[in-house]
């Protein structure tokens, strides 16, 4: 599926990383992009950078764990804006949790963003796709929700959750006439990975990653996967035996 004449395609977490240059890429195919985000600062310079693009980058500022404040956003965009045609829930963070350091509320703050956001967005979106019978939703997970690696209890988890969501709707979805996708990435270069202290193989530009994200988005498959390399070592990993899967993840372990 590809955007329809007189829709939009609104991008979660737009401000910054991978969701700016996903929305920067849609503009460049002329798509009419809406852009949401909790930084101002930050849809402020998207909406002036693609000013001179093909497509068009509206700003709708917005914290995805607000369910009202989602419910509020949808709609101004569907009667302001456009219909939406294409929805990538992208908005998350991550923050490394271990044994030695574990909060439940460091798991919350995860889950309540990673999972809840996307669940918000969705109670939003699925009514009017239903009843148009079309349109396409894009959920962003990650690759660390294929396994539990270290220092990834939370983050991992709620990927994870958003792996399982996915696939558990898109069965009826299919019925519906709704397009529903799930979007693993690796290692991609966005202030989030930069925090991160331990090396990332396989590690994407922005542009780069976007480009494999727009280019999914137009294909068929369920899931979208980049880098291809690292996901496949990643989807070996998660079927071996768990002597071998924890002898292997304790590589990653930081040296004492």
């Amino acid at each position: 599926m590809t955007l329809r004449d007189g829709q939009c395609a609104w991008i979660t977490g737009a401000s910054m990383g991978l969701g700016r240059a996903l929305a920067l890429r849609c503009a460049r195919e002329g798509w009419q992009v809406v852009a949401s985000a909790r930084g101002q600062a930050g849809l402020d310079s998207l909406v002036e950078e693609s000013a001179a693009l093909p497509g068009n980058v509206v700003a709708v500022p917005l914290d995805v764990t607000d369910g009202q404040a989602v419910a509020a956003a949808v709609r101004q965009i569907e009667t302001e804006i456009a219909p939406i045609g294409v929805a990538v829930l992208n908005a998350g963070t991550h923050r490394p949790i271990g044994a030695g350091d574990f909060k439940a509320d460091d798991v919350e703050t995860l889950l309540r963003l990673n999972v809840m956001g996307i669940a918000h967005c969705l109670e939003a979106l699925l009514p009017a796709m239903i009843g148009r019978r079309g349109g396409q939703l894009a959920l962003v997970a990650s690759l660390a929700g294929y396994a539990g690696l270290p220092s990834a209890a939370g983050y991992g988890a709620s990927k994870a959750a958003v792996i399982n969501m996915a696939e558990s709707l898109k069965p009826e979805l299919d019925a519906l006439g709704v397009k529903i996708q799930v979007v693993n990435p690796g290692f991609v270069e966005t202030p989030l990975t930069a925090k991160n202290a331990f090396p990332m193989p396989f590690l994407m530009p922005a542009d780069a990653a976007a480009e494999a994200f727009f280019r999914g988005l137009l294909s068929r498959h369920f899931e979208i996967i980049f880098p291809r390399r690292f996901a496949y070592l990643m989807k070996c990993l998660r079927v071996l035996p768990y002597w071998l899967f924890f002898k292997l993840t304790r590589q990653a372990l930081p040296k004492p």
